[in-house]
C-alpha cells in the first residue's frame, strides 16, 4: 500500500532516518488517507528522543516535552514529533502516571486507543499495521487496541472519542469495546469538561449525529448531559409528535445543518420539556413554557461544559425563540426581528425546519410553507432597508439633547417610542418626521 505523504512530512521523516533513528507519520493522519479523507493534520513517531529531534532540526516548541512532544516548525507549519513510549499506570483515568521511552515502534502502538489508529507508514517500510487496523477499516467497526477495559481506564475520555469516530465515518462499535464502555461509562466524570466538550461537538458535527443514541445507549450521557436521559424518557402525546422528545431531539439535529450553533440548538432545543410536561383532561400532553425554561437550562448546561460567552449567546437566544410564530404581516414579522435579534436570522429558519422535520407528517407542508414565506417576508424587509433597531432609526440621542430633551432616562423613552412607531410605519423612518412628532 502507497500512501502519499506530503512533501513537508517527508522532509521530517527523511530528516530523522537520515540521522540513523526510525520515523513514521502515524494514527489518524494514516487512516484517513487510507479511507481517502484529507487529513487534518500530520503526526510522526521516532526512536529519537526529544533532545535528539530537537538538534536536528531549526525551529521546534516544546509542546508536551515530558511525555515525548516536541512540535517541529517548517515555515508557518507545525508537525507534532514524539518519541516511542511506553505509558506507565494511569491514576486518574487521563494521565499516565510516568512515560518511558522505548526504541521499539509495536510497543508505541500498542498503547494507542484504536485499531484504525494505530498504523504507522513510511516510503522505506510501507505500513505497519500490527492490530488489524486495515481489516477494521474494511469491515468499518472501531474496536480497541487490546483489551477495551485497560485503554478507557488509562484514558476514560477514549469512550467519548469511540461514539465520535463512529459518527464521522459511519463504523459501529466492536461489542466488547462497546461492552466495555458500558461498564466504565462513569469513569468519564474523571475526564474535563473542556476535553468532553470537543468531543460533543465533533460529534455532532458529523455526518452520523444520531450516533449521540449511542452515548445515551451505553451511559456516557448521564454522566454529561443527564438531561438527555430526561429527554428520552418523556413522551410527548400529541397530534404534532411521534417520537419521545430525546427521539425527536436527534431527527432534530440530523435535519439541522452541520454547524456547530445549529446543531447544539437542536440538541437542547427541547430541554426544558420532561420539567414543563402537564396533561390535560384528553391525556394530551402540553409543554408551556418550554422555550424560555429551555433557554435558562442551555445556558446552565453549556456553561458547565466550558462552551465560550459567545456560543452560549446564541444558541440560548434560537432556543427561546425557535416556537415564535409571528403573524405573516410586514408589521409582525418586523416587531419579531427587532424581539428576537437580527443576528438570529437567518439560523432560527434552520432551526425551524429542523424542528419541524423531527415531528411527524401532520400539517407538515404547512409548517414548512409557513417558514418559507416568514423568511420570504424576512428578506424583503431587509432589502427594504427597514429599520429594525435603534441604531438604524433616523433619530439619535444627540438630535434628541439638541432639540432640548432633557438628558437622562426621557431621551431612551422617546427613542423607544420612535422605534416602536417607525416598526409598524417604516416609511416615517426620517429625521423630519419623526423630530415632528416630538414637538406634536
Amino acid at each position: 500500500m502507497v500512501i502519499e505523504l506530503p512533501e513537508k512530512v517527508k522532509y521530517v521523516i527523511d530528516t530523522l532516518m537520515d540521522a540513523g533513528y526510525e520515523a513514521y507519520a502515524v494514527g489518524g493522519c494514516i487512516r484517513d488517507s487510507i479511507l481517502g479523507r484529507k487529513p487534518e493534520d500530520w503526526d510522526i513517531t521516532t526512536s529519537a528522543n526529544p533532545m535528539q529531534v530537537k538538534n536536528l532540526f531549526r525551529r521546534t516548541i516544546d509542546t508536551g516535552i515530558q511525555h515525548g512532544t516536541v512540535t517541529v516548525m517548517l515555515e508557518k507549519e507545525g508537525f507534532e514529533v514524539t518519541t516511542y513510549r511506553i505509558d506507565g499506570e494511569y491514576e486518574d483515568g487521563r494521565h499516565p502516571k510516568k512515560v518511558v521511552f522505548t526504541s521499539n515502534l509495536i510497543e508505541d502502538l500498542k498503547r494507542r486507543d484504536f485499531t484504525i489508529n494505530a498504523m504507522a507508514y513510511n516510503e522505506k517500510d510501507g505500513l505497519v499495521d500490527a492490530f488489524c487496523g486495515i481489516e477494521d477499516l474494511e469491515k468499518k467497526v472501531i474496536r480497541c487496541v487490546g483489551n477495551p477495559e485497560e485503554r478507557f481506564q488509562e484514558d476514560a475520555l477514549r469512550m467519548m472519542r469511540a461514539v465520535r469516530f463512529a459518527a464521522q465515518l459511519g463504523f459501529s462499535i466492536e461489542k466488547n469495546t462497546k461492552r466495555a464502555i458500558v461498564e466504565l461509562a462513569g469513569n468519564l466524570s474523571k475526564v474535563s469538561a473542556e476535553r468532553i466538550q470537543v468531543e460533543l461537538v465533533k460529534l455532532l458535527v458529523s455526518n452520523h449525529p444520531e450516533e449521540f443514541m449511542t452515548a445515551y445507549e451505553t451511559g456516557l450521557t448521564k454522566v454529561f448531559l443527564p438531561e438527555f436521559d430526561a429527554m428520552i424518557k418523556t413522551p410527548q402525546n400529541n397530534k404534532h409528535h411521534c417520537y419521545n422528545v430525546g427521539e425527536h431531539t436527534i431527527e432534530a439535529v440530523k435535519n439541522s445543518p452541520q454547524d456547530k450553533i445549529l446543531r447544539l440548538t437542536m440538541l437542547l432545543h427541547d430541554v426544558a420539556k420532561p420539567v414543563c410536561k402537564s396533561v390535560d383532561e384528553q391525556g394530551i400532553y402540553h409543554f408551556y413554557g418550554h422555550p424560555a425554561k429551555g433557554a435558562e437550562m442551555a445556558k446552565d448546561i453549556l456553561r458547565r461544559l466550558k462552551f465560550d460567552n459567545d456560543t452560549i449567546r446564541k444558541v440560548t437566544a434560537l432556543i427561546k425563540h425557535h416556537d415564535d410564530m409571528p403573524s405573516l404581516e410586514p408589521v409582525a414579522i418586523r416587531r419579531a426581528i427587532h424581539k428576537t435579534g437580527l443576528e438570529q436570522y437567518p439560523a432560527l429558519f434552520a432551526v425551524k425546519r429542523a424542528d419541524t422535520m423531527g415531528k411527524n407528517l401532520y400539517k407538515r407542508d404547512e409548517k414548512l410553507a409557513y417558514i418559507a414565506e416568514y423568511q420570504r417576508m424576512y428578506e424583503e424587509i431587509l432589502e427594504k432597508g427597514q429599520c429594525l433597531t435603534l441604531k438604524d432609526l433616523a433619530v439619535t440621542g444627540k438630535d434628541l439633547l439638541a432639540a432640548g430633551v432633557k438628558p437622562g432616562k426621557e431621551v431612551g423613552n422617546i427613542l423607544d417610542q420612535m422605534l416602536s412607531h417607525v416598526l409598524e410605519y417604516p416609511e416615517d423612518n426620517q429625521k423630519e418626521i419623526l423630530m415632528k412628532r416630538i414637538k406634536n
